[in-house]
């Protein structure tokens, strides 16, 4: 009975939006676009962002404050990027130093306009300063080569903002292999096989710190290993799906539900070559095709949206963030219901980034609890016949109720105490 009614409702919400005129689907839409938070998980900036060069509030470019705030454009990862070069002292030293000036100009622009914009740590403070009525700047890294072979570098890429990391980009690196190799590179077809030893550990230096695993750009094999390996969700920031044009940056079946049993999200692009075979012809409505084919497949939980804006991305319909609403009227038309259209822009982003920051500080606990473990006097091995002989054996500094513990030792003499300080048999 259940699902007949949901049927029922689809059919009916379809009946609706296909009925409709376009002037009312506009008003809808208008009204949901609104209401929700639309994120984009994929906005380049140049190494000049936020300077007198390039002010973020009205640069020449698809993405500024204000035509975020015009389009609805609510919350924007902003990208810390570095190219894959050959892969020497140099050049990790170039790519660390490109990386940190893009992390100074993001937070340069919060400081330069904080009535406009302020910057997300976490999901929950995205959601409170979109609450606030403020748009939302947050920050992806792209391509690992800016860590080089420092995995120290996760770690304060986090405390600088970051909240997912690509592992590479075009052309192989330390972490893994690329889905394009890059001949100008001297790139052989496929270098490691998937992940690195070393990628691994920068998988699971991710999942501790909180950082989302990014496996856009990544290969097949290399993709199919994070998904697996992962014990947060992985994101594929600015991917489309193979089922609907074949690309080698674009996602196939097997990945895609491997994605989905990860529990992870495909953030759908408006890059032209991706959606189609480019050269403009690209629609929003061919946009959606794609967010469609995932939906189908692997679930609305699992899809989102992004644009890459400033590093080539942009169709026509979508390409500046003046026409964000146009993605939303799409999705309308298409019959999604609102709590759909809330989940494809920001929910599934959102909810991801929240499992992360879980996970993370599970394993931070579990950390610190086999260090205390380690740390602390087996007491179970100690029993209090002779108390002042036994008691000057024991280095109580280590145990976190010292005082408590020993006078309890002290009047139940002749019994064993196990770790935590209880003693047996009470």
């Amino acid at each position: 009975m259940k699902k007949q009614f949901l049927i029922l409702v689809f059919i009916f919400t379809s009946c609706v939006s296909f009925g409709a005129t376009e002037d009312e689907l506009m008003t809808r839409a208008q009204a949901i676009h609104d209401r929700v938070m639309a994120l984009d998980t994929h906005v380049d900036i140049p190494l000049n962002f936020a300077t007198s060069e390039h002010d973020p509030l009205d640069a020449e470019a698809q993405v500024n404050l204000l035509s975020m705030r015009s389009g609805g454009l609510d919350t924007a990862f902003f990208i810390v990027y570095v190219g894959q070069e050959e892969r020497n002292e140099m050049n990790y030293l170039d790519a660390k130093a490109d990386a940190l000036s893009k992390f100074d100009a993001i937070h340069r622009m919060v400081e330069l306009y904080p009535d406009e914009i302020g910057f997300a740590f976490t999901a929950d403070e995205a959601n409170a300063l979109h609450s606030d009525g403020k748009l939302v700047a947050m920050i992806g890294v792209e391509n690992g080569f800016s860590i080089g072979q420092d995995i120290s570098l996760i770690e304060e890429f986090r405390n600088r903002g970051a909240r997912y990391m690509g592992l590479v980009h075009n052309g192989h690196n330390d972490i893994g292999d690329s889905a394009q190799a890059q001949e100008r590179l001297n790139d052989v077809s496929e270098e490691h096989g998937g992940l690195s030893e070393y990628g691994y550990q920068v998988v699971e230096e991710l999942n501790r710190v909180g950082i989302l695993v990014d496996i856009s750009h990544v290969s097949k094999k290399t993709m199919l290993d994070a998904a697996s390996h992962s014990q947060a969700p992985i994101i594929a920031s600015h991917s489309s799906v193979d089922g609907i044009f074949a690309h080698l940056r674009n996602l196939d079946d097997e990945q895609l539900l491997a994605i989905r049993d990860n529990g992870g999200v495909v953030q759908v692009v408006a890059f032209d070559g991706y959606v189609n075979e480019g050269m403009g012809t690209a629609s929003v409505s061919e946009f959606v095709d794609h967010i469609d084919y995932v939906v189908d497949l692997i679930g609305v939980g699992h899809v989102g949206i992004s644009s890459d804006f400033g590093g080539g991305g942009g169709i026509p319909g979508w390409n500046n963030a003046d026409e964000t609403i146009n993605v939303t009227l799409e999705l309308v038309r298409r019959g999604y219901t609102e709590e759909e259209i809330s989940m494809i822009w920001s929910g599934n982003v959102l909810r991801i980034l929240r499992e992360a920051e879980d996970v993370s500080a599970s394993l931070n606990i579990a950390a610190n609890d086999e260090s205390n473990q380690s740390t602390f006097p087996n007491f179970a091995n100690y029993t209090v016949e002779q108390s002042e002989e036994v008691l000057s054996t024991i280095d109580f500094s280590s145990h976190p109720d010292a005082s408590n513990f020993r006078t309890r030792l002290e009047y139940k003499l002749g019994e064993t105490a196990n770790f935590a300080g209880q003693l047996t048999g009470i």
